[in-house]
């Protein structure tokens, strides 16, 4: 943190005339607990916030704008770079909405293998988030503890996909290609790994008392805030509100699989870590659910004017070509209406508005990015709390700023 020196000409009128003995000073754009480029001005009486403005917008990529030039396969590369700790749960929720805009049935080997590579997302979405706070707050063994298990579910992606983080997972119809034979039994290593790490890792870090010290009470707002501001997802839940997406507005199999929803009390720092653990083991919970059911079957729907036939078949087959130059060339084309479809990301409530006029390409791209949400709601949890708090309080935000201002 550096001294602002930009005056009021900056921020309008909101930090002219400081009182004396008060100082302005800068978190962001670039500093390491911000996880992103963002930007926070706060003002200090001695330790203590007095007001924080929030600035956001130096990463904006101009994503919708892009989805309305893309065609539907081609913009999962944008979503991808949402919340790039997680892409699948991205790429999943613009595929899902895409296929209920053109009421495309797939088969039930394409969700179960959709369900388990989220879930394994969600997970390293919450290791990364834990794991960092203790990082940000002074205690780095936790992360390095868990970070070879995360590793692990990027070697699945890789396998999978043929690429780490930006994975271009699934397509309009299915999956880009099939499960590898080793699929299940690496998943199941896997769990079986995990398991006592994430044991581990809360006895070493969740259960220090200068952690519990540094979180505890901290950051915190109600319930009826964060419903006021929008909240979802762990965030939502640390303030007490049963609320997932995955329960209460069910998509793929999420209706058909056991798992809890862990709440917390104040929605403080602490309460939100808590929810992320018990989380990664719901997730668990799910994956075992579906791990051994896998059903044989084709992993992508019989929708030959969507999906793009295998190579060798387009080779050997004058229909097969057609099918292929017309899909490349022209697109996949969707139903004229608009469409909102909503999944639970690791973050909370992702949601893709389109609107569709026919073409190749959507006539328009809204999404609903959860860090947006939250996010506004900054400056009111750290007022009047201690400068190194808002360090505890952005971290257990899990504010990515590729989500943010994407």
């Amino acid at each position: 943190m550096v001294m602002y020196e930009k005056t009021a000409e900056h921020f309008g009128q909101k930090f002219k005339d400081l009182p004396e003995g008060h100082l302005l000073v800068n978190l962001g754009p670039s500093h390491p607990a911000t996880h992103g480029i963002l930007q926070n001005v706060i003002q200090i009486d001695g330790e203590r916030v007095v007001d924080t403005e929030s600035v956001i917008g130096y990463v904006h990529r101009c994503f919708e704008k892009l989805g309305e030039r893309y065609d539907y396969n081609q913009f999962l590369v944008c979503t991808d770079r949402m919340n790039y700790v997680s892409t699948p749960l991205n790429n999943i929720g613009w595929i899902l909405t895409v296929e209920k805009m053109m009421q495309i049935q797939v088969p039930d080997r394409v969700t179960y293998v959709r369900m388990i590579i989220s879930e394994l997302s969600r997970i390293m979405d919450h290791i990364i988030c834990n794991g960092i706070m203790g990082v940000d707050l002074g205690a780095f063994s936790g992360l390095l503890h868990l970070f070879h298990h995360r590793e692990n579910i990027y070697q699945i992606l890789e396998k999978l996909t043929g690429a780490r983080l930006t994975t271009t997972f699934c397509r309009v119809g299915g999956m880009e290609r099939d499960i590898y034979p080793e699929f299940q039994t690496e998943i199941k290593l896997i769990l079986k790994g995990l398991k006592p790490a994430l044991d581990e890792f809360e006895e070493l870090l969740i259960r220090n008392k200068i952690f519990n010290e540094r979180t505890k009470g901290i950051g915190g707002i109600s319930a009826e805030r964060a419903i006021a501001y929008g909240f979802s997802g762990p965030n939502l839940r640390a303030a007490g509100v049963p609320w997932d997406v995955r329960k209460n507005d069910p998509y793929m199999f999420y209706d058909k699989v056991d798992f809890d929803i862990p709440v917390g009390e104040d929605g403080s720092a602490l309460d939100r870590t808590l929810v992320r653990m018990e989380e990664m083991r719901q997730s668990m919970r799910i994956i075992e659910q579906l791990i051994d059911g896998i059903p044989e079957g084709p992993y992508h729907a019989d929708v030959p004017h969507t999906f793009l036939p295998p190579k060798d078949r387009v080779y050997n087959n004058m229909e097969e070509l057609i099918y292929h130059f017309k899909i490349i060339m022209h697109g996949v084309k969707v139903p004229q209406g608009e469409y909102y479809h909503a999944t639970e990301a690791a973050n909370g409530e992702l949601g893709f508005y389109v609107v569709s006029e026919g073409e190749k390409s959507p006539w328009r791209v809204h999404v609903r990015r959860p860090c947006f949400w939250y996010y506004q709601a900054f400056p009111e949890m750290v007022k009047g709390g201690l400068l190194a708090d808002t360090i505890a309080t952005m971290s257990s935000l899990n504010v990515i700023a590729g989500e943010l201002d994407c």
